[in-house]
């Protein structure tokens, strides 16, 4: 009895020797563990994009000084590290310094000439009513273009003969090279034929000298004219940003910004540029007075 059970021990040990051998030899292996492969950092970049910096330099138009400050102004909230400068010296004067490369965009309130366009590329930034003014105490309210070209060449001197006072007409204008009397001149067609009393260096002045004085008429940009004087419906029409840019007023002219054909501008120069040219300048311009022409 001890024999036999010693003998069926032995087996059932034999037994599990050989399936444990079976398992480690022919059977299906087991798995190896999957290797997981070091995470990749991604490449770090800033999410803030880089700072503008540089300066900006205009010159030229003093008709464009509400909107090129007002631009300019907005420019550099928008941008504090870049330094931009308006130089108000006249159109003549900022066309020949865009020219001569003294500043980035030269500012003028007429189109460029045929000799200008030579260097210079012209981009229309915003349309401007010439207004005609006279002191408020004038009660003469509308003039036709004929009228107003017959006062400044000298045929009309007294206001009584266009239903104002018996009182003599004092012509106040613009300095040579102004881009505001060049586009008067031209549309009222009075180039070289007015006989100013006196010739200001700035649209400021005149505003100033029409308002001190009741027998006065002057010219101005529409987006300078104050309070102190009155502008003058030509034609039956009033100056005003509708009828600038429909037309129907007409004495207008263009705001230019003038720049060097085939030269870059500074990437500061360039970017106020763009702004100053997009949809998004137009309320700024309008709030200026001016009409923005930007779609």
């Amino acid at each position: 009895m001890k024999k036999s059970l010693a003998m069926l021990l032995s087996l059932t040990l034999c037994a599990g020797l050989f399936a444990g051998c079976s398992n480690s030899g022919s059977g299906t292996p087991s798995a190896e563990p999957t290797q997981v492969p070091a995470s990749v950092e991604p490449a770090q970049t800033s999410s803030e994009p880089a700072k503008l910096s540089g300066n900006v330099a205009t010159d030229g138009s003093t008709s464009m000084e509400k909107i090129i400050g007002s631009l300019g102004e907005a420019f550099m909230e928008m941008n504090p590290d870049v330094n931009f400068t308006y130089n108000p010296t006249g159109s003549g004067t900022g066309i020949q310094a865009a020219i001569d490369g003294t500043c980035d965009i030269g500012l003028s309130s007429r189109a460029l000439k045929d000799e200008e366009k030579a260097s210079l590329t012209e981009t229309i930034v915003a349309l401007d009513g010439i207004a005609i003014i006279v002191n408020p105490a004038n009660p003469v309210s509308d003039l036709s273009v004929e009228q107003i070209a017959q006062i400044y060449t000298g045929e009309i001197t007294n206001w009584k003969d266009v239903g104002g006072d018996d009182l003599e007409i004092s012509l106040i204008g613009r300095e040579a090279g102004s881009g505001t009397r060049d586009g008067f001149e031209t549309i009222t067609g009075t180039k070289e034929a007015c006989k100013y009393n006196q010739e200001l260096t700035s649209t400021g002045d005149v505003i100033t000298t029409v308002a001190g004085n009741p027998n006065a008429i002057g010219y101005a940009s529409l987006s300078a004219v104050k309070d102190s004087v009155k502008a003058l419906t030509v034609g039956g029409v009033a100056p005003s940003e509708e009828t600038v840019l429909d037309g129907t007023y007409t004495i207008q002219r263009p705001f230019v910004l003038a720049t060097r054909t085939g030269e870059a501008l500074s990437e500061a120069a360039q970017a106020f540029f763009d702004f100053a040219t997009s949809a998004d300048a137009n309320e700024i311009i309008a709030a200026a007075g001016a009409v923005p022409v930007a779609k």
